[in-house]
């Protein structure tokens, strides 16, 4: 089954699509979609009449790229005054399996995949091995030990890569790593700038930090190549009573949604 991967785009300020973005997520399902920040004083019935040709040509334009490689694509349209929020409450929608933090990738070589233990591990490699089984693309397992941390990191990437082999990487494509010092954020980070793309998992499904406690513009910051951010899986109850929270937020704020359109 192919993973449903959120990818958020700026679509009105020409934000754009690399092509190692485009081959990461060839074997996807992509919802792409396409927002539009709003001053608090702009209406988004007033922004919609004003920007959604402009904004749903470049949407198609953008899901053409990933039709070409073969993944399945959806767009949506948002105006709204809280990016985070709306990206986050189209994910639950759509029961995505991860969303892009967009940097540039011109090539798609070498992934990054941190592993820290058991935390939705079976996610992770889920989403890796459902991304990269049919492609050249080579993997990284990286774990940073901690002191405090009881973990068997050897253990752990072995139990890791075979998951991984029996999705379809093969074994010459996957290499673990393990490190005993820094931060385990600043250490990722650091190694991270000898690869083409990273995948996180999720460490707190709130609706508005979602990576060590950071929201996507930090995130962004920290990591100068894209970023594969793996979502908890929620509580089903939790989940409902977040997408309604969410939702009231939205119209409170002036949040409006104009495009649900499918393709493959």
């Amino acid at each position: 089954m192919k993973p449903t991967i959120i990818v958020p785009v700026r679509v009105l300020e020409g934000e754009g699509i690399e092509q190692g973005v485009v081959e990461l997520l060839a074997n996807a399902r992509v919802v792409l979609v396409g927002y539009h920040v709003l001053p608090e004083q702009t209406a988004p019935g007033q922004a919609r009449e004003q920007f959604e040709e402009r904004a749903q040509n470049r949407l198609t334009d953008i899901a053409e790229q990933f039709e070409g490689v073969g993944a399945t694509v959806e767009k949506r349209m948002v105006f709204t005054q809280d990016s985070d929020q709306s990206i986050d409450r189209v994910a639950e929608e759509v029961d995505a399996d991860a969303t892009m933090v967009l940097n540039p990738a011109t090539e798609m070589k070498d992934v990054l995949v941190a592993v820290r233990g058991d935390v939705i591990l079976d996610r992770i490699v889920d989403v890796v091995g459902g991304l990269l089984h049919r492609t050249d693309i080579s993997v990284t397992l990286l774990h940073v030990a901690t002191p405090d941390s009881d973990i068997d990191g050897t253990a752990l990437l072995d139990e890791t890569s075979a998951v991984l082999q029996e999705a379809g990487v093969s074994d010459d494509r996957v290499e673990s790593r393990i490190e005993t010092s820094g931060t385990p954020l600043d250490r990722i980070a650091e190694i991270a700038n000898n690869y083409d793309a990273i995948v996180l998992g999720e460490s707190n499904p709130s609706v508005t930090t979602f990576l060590f406690g950071e929201t996507s513009q930090k995130v962004a910051e920290r990591f100068m190549l894209p970023v594969v951010r793996i979502r908890q899986p929620r509580d089903i109850e939790d989940a409902d009573a977040e997408i309604a929270e969410a939702a009231e937020e939205a119209t409170d704020d002036g949040e409006d949604e104009i495009d649900g359109e499918e393709s493959e």
